[in-house]
């Protein structure tokens, strides 16, 4: 019952503190930032989401996808797709007269709606990522070998993309900042200005459901599959559909923020399925600590407010920093960010302050005499 009590309290702290840096992030931020800047953390936290999702697969089921781009892509596409759609009767995109189409092909259909659009940008990723994990996982294929045939996938897609002239216009992309959502056109400030809450509110949603699964049977079954998948299997689950369903889940997000990304960029093209970019992804949870949830975010927005700024202030070798800031972060932390302080961060600012050191055992047993003059033999 105690423990119950805890862990509500527990909770309502943490609702307490996302709701309190949400506000921030919604409206105290906008008042004292540039255009630009806030753009730029839009586009930040959208990244975000999907780092939440190759959190949620990698960190805590142990699954290292270096394939996300593809269901980025997707999600992107549906929205730009739609935007793009938004016409006059009886017009097409422009960039079809071009290649000689003159009738709207059936895959671009529903996209007229946009009800249907919001269901394509969850769904589609979904079902792509749902198929992809179950041929992998119904063979066992796990570990390194699941990381290479995601990146093959995502080099099959973005070639697929490329070609597609008549379809999707290929390599130049679809243009979303000069269309127009809701009467308002996409690239506008106050457009933008209600992307970017838009994407606070559902950075918030994901990092809620992304909560929920971690923190409940369902994600010590994760936790479990990450650890010891054999045992899991002897235990009579079978770990195939849950990492099929994780993965699903996974793509979804990456959906979500893909067609966040592109409303906030002006422009969806192949080249966001480069693989460099989704090996980028892997790198913001890296540097936040895997398996945390919060440093997923908090490492998407050091990673990419790092880039931004050493690249204005120091254009020509700004790579260098951005690869040192890589390499210190995994020999000095391995655990990232959120994981050292976990570890060692708490303890060193309870030290400065005189206070007692949290202890993983028991205290009485942890600040025994006896105890406390054997580590210090072992120590010296």
């Amino acid at each position: 019952m105690k423990s119950q009590s805890i862990k509500k309290r527990q909770l309502l702290i943490e609702a307490g503190i996302v709701g309190a840096i949400a506000l921030l992030f919604a409206f105290l931020l906008p008042a004292f930032m540039s255009a630009f800047r806030l753009k730029l953390l839009g586009r930040f936290l959208s990244l975000a989401i999907v780092a939440l999702g190759i959190d949620l697969i990698w960190g805590y089921t142990g699954l290292l996808s270096l394939g996300h781009g593809i269901f980025f892509a997707l999600g992107g596409y549906a929205l730009a797709m739609h935007l793009t759609l938004q016409l006059p009767d009886g017009e097409l995109p422009e960039f079809f007269s071009l290649y000689g189409v003159s009738e709207l092909p059936w895959v671009w259909q529903p996209f007229y709606s946009f009800p249907i659009t919001i269901l394509a940008i969850i769904i589609v990723p979904s079902i792509v990522a749902g198929l992809l994990g179950y041929l992998v996982f119904r063979n066992r294929i796990k570990g390194v070998y699941f990381s290479i045939i995601t990146q093959a996938s995502l080099l099959v897609f973005y070639n697929f993309f490329n070609g597609q002239q008549k379809l999707i216009n290929g390599t130049n992309g679809l243009k979303t900042s000069t269309q127009n959502i809701f009467g308002v056109e996409a690239g506008s400030e106050p457009a933008q200005v209600a992307f970017y809450q838009v994407t606070i509110l559902l950075l918030i949603l994901t990092y809620c459901l992304c909560r929920w699964l971690t923190s409940g049977r369902f994600g010590r079954l994760l936790v479990a599959i990450r650890d010891d998948e054999v045992r899991v299997r002897f235990s009579g689950y079978n770990p195939t559909w849950f990492k099929v369903v994780v993965f699903a889940i996974s793509g979804g997000i990456a959906g979500v923020a893909g067609a966040l990304y592109t409303v906030q960029t002006g422009i969806i093209t192949p080249s966001i399925m480069e693989v460099a970019f989704s090996i980028e992804m892997v790198i913001w949870v890296a540097v936040g600590g895997r398996g945390t949830l919060i440093g997923a975010i908090i490492g998407t927005l050091l990673v990419g407010f790092a880039r931004s700024l050493l690249s204005e202030k120091f254009p020509e070798v700004w790579l260098f920093f951005q690869g040192a800031l890589f390499l210190i972060v995994v020999t000095v932390l391995p655990n990232g960010i959120v994981g050292w302080w976990r570890e060692e961060g708490v303890n060193m600012v309870r030290s400065l302050f005189g206070l007692r050191q949290e202890v993983v055992t028991y205290p009485s047993i942890d600040e025994a005499p006896e105890v406390q003059k054997e580590r210090e033999e072992i120590g010296s």
